[in-house]
């Protein structure tokens, strides 16, 4: 493999190179590591390769011609060859395209700088745009580092150990399992018990289930890539079923205030299929409690009588797992009374997130939401509206909105046990 690194400082890469395995592998041909300078490439007098932005801005953007003319001279057309630029705007750089990299003969990397390159780079010259991660570098030339190095591991011969990458994180979609070395105890912290057991059979078991284990905690998003036999599955259920129950969310279904279709603010009834739709949904996804807002009693009344078919009348041994998922159904009077009565069970005021298919300002996404219900110390309490909505007045009372679920064109009119299902698919969801 053969590497070439477009640079305004080649001197970077010097010591970083003269060590480890990648210096090893550059002693035994198995690759070669060219550095150029972008200034060299420059025809103005003082080997300038950057300017102003057009239409105003901060900062200074590298010019296309210095980095075309670096191409040029340097890409060997005889070789598989592609040419990769790197930018906080590329795809996130994996392992997946690790491997893919590594089946060419010649990788060019441009190293932007500064406010970045001039876009006619992007769009003409490159094969690939990639970045390591959701943050800022001071340049290309970090991420080209570390992008040389996961490539160099899928080259042929440079690993010693011809396993090693067999077994190592993100190869078959898994986190690598925990490693020890003596001694056996270490101020008070001991070596498990499996791993001196001699029994090599135990230990890949236990391997692998530290690995689903890790992965699902630290990177549920890799659980769905991997292969996982029927018994893993089971167990990965059992991981599922131990991680849903940190999350302290609950859900409300509200009958008033709502808006009908001519946007006045009215009382909806009870529908069956919404209550055990959403009851299901919920159960599935480990909510701790669902509650049916309502102030009229003879509404209540009359969706306890169908609670109570499914939990204590003629369907409690019809359907086993109906009834399972009406035991945290609970009916209140108002959404103040729901807040107050988690407030009672979790000793915290939860948070309220508004659910809405109209867009407004300061919405709130998916994945910012799950990270809040994973890490913070309250307790948060989804609201769906029934009929045309949740009134303004109680979206303007909660604490987030969350942004509306859309499809690939401008219809957004789903039920409220369909959207229902998705959000907490989208935000409670452990893959598998």
């Amino acid at each position: 493999m053969r590497y070439d690194v477009l640079t305004i400082f080649p001197e970077f890469f010097a010591s970083v190179f003269s060590v480890g395995l990648i210096s090893k592998a550059i002693e035994k041909g198995l690759i070669a590591i060219n550095t150029h300078n972008i200034r060299d490439y420059s025809v103005s007098s003082n080997k300038s390769v950057d300017d102003r932005p057009y239409g105003g801005g901060s900062g200074m953007v590298l010019k296309p011609a210095p980095i075309v003319a670096a191409l040029k001279e340097v890409k060997n057309q005889d070789m598989r060859s592609k040419t990769v630029l790197l930018s906080p705007s590329g795809e996130v750089f994996n392992d997946r395209i690790a491997m893919k990299l590594a089946e060419y003969d010649q990788l060019v990397f441009i190293c932007g700088r500064y406010e970045g390159v001039d876009e006619r780079i992007k769009d003409y010259y490159v094969d690939l745009d990639l970045s390591v991660g959701d943050y800022i570098l001071s340049g290309g030339e970090y991420a080209a580092i570390s992008i040389i190095d996961a490539v160099s591991r899928y080259i042929p011969n440079f690993l010693g150990n011809e396993y090693s990458n067999i077994e190592e994180s993100f190869r078959n979609n898994l986190l690598e399992y925990p490693q020890y070395t003596r001694p056996e105890e270490f101020e008070g912290y001991k070596v498990p018990d499996v791993l001196l057991s001699g029994n090599h059979s135990e230990i890949k078991k236990w391997r692998r289930r530290k690995q689903i284990a890790a992965t699902l905690k630290k990177r549920d998003d890799l659980i769905d890539r991997s292969k996982l036999n029927i018994d893993e599955i089971k167990e990965l259920d059992t991981y599922k079923n131990q991680e849903s129950k940190k999350f302290r969310l609950y859900i409300a279904l509200i009958h008033y205030p709502v808006y009908n279709k001519r946007l006045e603010i009215v009382k909806t009834s009870f529908t069956n299929i919404d209550v055990l739709d959403i009851a299901r949904a919920s159960r599935t996804f480990g909510i701790k409690g669902f509650y049916l807002v309502h102030p009229v009693e003879e509404q209540k009344q009359l969706i306890k009588r169908v609670l109570d078919h499914w939990t204590e009348g003629k369907g409690y041994n019809y359907n086993s797992s109906r009834r399972e998922s009406l035991e945290d159904v609970y009916l209140s009077d108002s959404l103040e009374d729901t807040i107050s009565e988690i407030e009672r069970i979790e000793g915290l005021r939860p948070k309220v997130i508004a659910t809405d298919a109209r867009y407004s300002n300061n919405m709130i996404g998916y994945d910012e939401l799950k990270n809040k219900l994973q890490t913070d110390e309250y307790p948060y309490l989804i609201l769906f509206g029934t009929g045309y909505g949740l009134s303004k007045e109680v979206i303007m009372g909660s604490d987030y909105i969350l942004k509306p679920i859309t499809g690939n064109n401008e219809y957004n009119h789903l039920s409220v046990r369909s959207a229902a299902s998705i959000i907490l698919d989208r935000l409670c969801s452990l893959k598998n």
